[in-house]
């Protein structure tokens, strides 16, 4: 019995029967699948993302589990050359130049765990400093780079020692993710028990900004709970552990919602539900969310 195979990216469908593997067929049809080490799931260079009618794939076999594992493969993420169909399935190519050759070859380097990417739950964490564009316009670039590299440093080293890391910064801003470890039972505590550590070093900082430049600065925060895609990013220039998602774009609405309400740190009802029974009486502000649908519950956390 033939089935079909949709590729939407070609904008074609192919029969397959249920002998061949997905790779015979697409090569079959003339469309240029790459498979560099001739299609014996050695490389990973064919995989494809199963849209629909991943139920019609047979089970991954010693060979494509091998590869699965190593690269932390999503269940729908398959190896075209190992992978027979019993049924019509939606189909993507994932490898289509050399550049994504390039790639592939950098995460078979990748002894992390996230070489493709995976989704998790974790907490986002937003900060960002309250003054800090006063502090830029009234002092020269040399001492504003000096300034933002001490704050960052001491700051990483606060989230670092709670189980957490910084995936990005941009100027003042600041990136953080907390449960991607083992070892966190409550993300949401870790970054709330971050946060407070990060506004005690902010007294000693401040001290620091009075002395030497007659300034201080007040951090902003904004904490979501959720599912992110969460993989590395790697240019040959730049690499980090990326996190990916609708749920990233949350957390820093919210955090821009405290210059709304005159606050300091507000939670996310998602992130509120993991420390509820630790702070059940926290002041809840309902407003709407830039480039978000309806009306939000957002807590605020007094922090010390």
């Amino acid at each position: 019995m033939s089935h079909q195979i949709l590729l939407p990216k070609e904008n074609t469908s192919i029969p397959c029967t249920g002998a061949q593997t997905i790779l015979e067929c697409t090569l079959a049809a003339g469309i240029k699948h790459i498979h560099a080490c001739g299609g014996f799931g050695k490389c990973s260079t064919c995989r494809i993302a199963v849209n629909e009618g991943l139920e019609y794939c047979s089970e991954r076999n010693e060979c494509e589990q091998e590869i699965a594992t190593q690269l932390n493969f999503p269940q729908q993420v398959r190896l075209a050359c190992q992978t027979k169909i019993n049924g019509d399935v939606n189909i993507r190519r994932l490898i289509s130049d050399q550049i994504d050759m390039k790639i592939v070859n950098q995460q078979f380097a990748d002894e992390s765990g996230t070489s493709l990417g995976s989704e998790k739950n974790v907490t986002i964490v937003f900060t960002d400093i309250e003054n800090y564009t006063p502090f830029v316009e009234q002092f020269p670039p040399y001492d504003v780079v000096h300034v933002l590299n001490r704050y960052l440093m001491i700051m990483n080293q606060v989230v670092k020692e709670h189980q957490g890391f910084i995936s990005d910064v941009a100027g003042d801003g600041i990136l953080a993710v907390f449960g991607n470890d083992s070892e966190t039972e409550n993300s949401v505590m870790a970054a709330v028990m971050a946060l407070n550590e990060m506004q005690q070093k902010l007294h000693e900082f401040n001290e620091y900004l009075k002395l030497n430049y007659q300034s201080s600065f007040k951090i902003r925060a904004g904490i979501h709970y959720g599912p992110v895609i969460m993989g590395p990013f790697d240019t040959g220039f730049m690499k980090k552990l990326a996190v990916i998602g609708d749920n990233v774009n949350m957390a820093s609405r919210i955090e821009s919602a405290n210059k709304d309400f005159g606050t300091t740190t507000l939670l996310s009802m998602d992130a509120y539900t993991m420390v509820k029974d630790r702070y059940p009486d926290l002041k809840c502000h309902k407003t709407t969310l830039k480039g978000k649908t309806g009306e939000f519950d957002l807590f605020e956390m007094p922090l010390k």
